[in-house]
């Protein structure tokens, strides 16, 4: 197996990262494995950490009082799992359980934080691939929502802008409309 200095390099979260700030974020990491049915996190428990799967998966959940537990997403080898480190007042949103047995790559978020606070620019690069994250997280809430509601035409007034095409501008797009 590779140490955490030789795996992250190559994954697709750190592509671009300094060789430097990869060897910063790597000192606040440690590898973790959970068993089948363990959890990662609780919802509400304090956000400390971050995780890299390396190898397993992950089911991201949330529980409701009328439906029960729901799967929002799932985190297989090579995806990120956790952003609530980053963002006060460092809670947790969801619980994250090991659906299989599980190794992954965990991230001290307070060693992280002090670090961003030390050197503005990791920061910068950190909250970019962060926010990365969260935006294919907030998609895929997108499309559940469609698929458990089946159409964007709702006539629930609290549904309907959350199930409305969205538009989403890139860098170097342009404002034309679709011919």
């Amino acid at each position: 197996m590779r140490t955490i200095e030789q795996y992250l390099p190559d994954h697709p979260f750190f592509a671009g990262l300094d060789p430097k700030a990869v060897a910063v974020v790597a000192a606040c990491a440690t590898n973790v494995s959970f068993k089948t049915g363990e959890f990662l996190f609780r919802e509400g428990q304090s956000a400390d950490q971050f995780f890299v799967v390396r190898r397993g998966r992950v089911a991201l959940q949330v529980h409701g009082p009328a439906a029960g537990t729901m799967v929002v997403d799932t985190a297989d080898a090579g995806d990120v799992v956790g952003w609530s480190w980053l963002v006060p007042p460092y809670h947790w949103l969801f619980d994250a359980r090991a659906v299989e047995p599980t190794g992954a790559v965990s991230f001290d978020g307070a060693c992280l934080r002090d670090k961003c606070e030390q050197d503005p620019q990791l920061g910068y690069e950190l909250m970019k691939l962060v926010t990365h994250v969260m935006f294919n997280r907030l998609v895929a809430a997108r499309v559940r929502l469609l698929d458990l509601y089946g159409t964007t035409k709702s006539t629930n007034p609290l549904l309907s802008p959350l199930l409305s095409e969205t538009v989403i501008s890139h860098p170097g797009a342009t404002d034309a409309a679709p011919s």
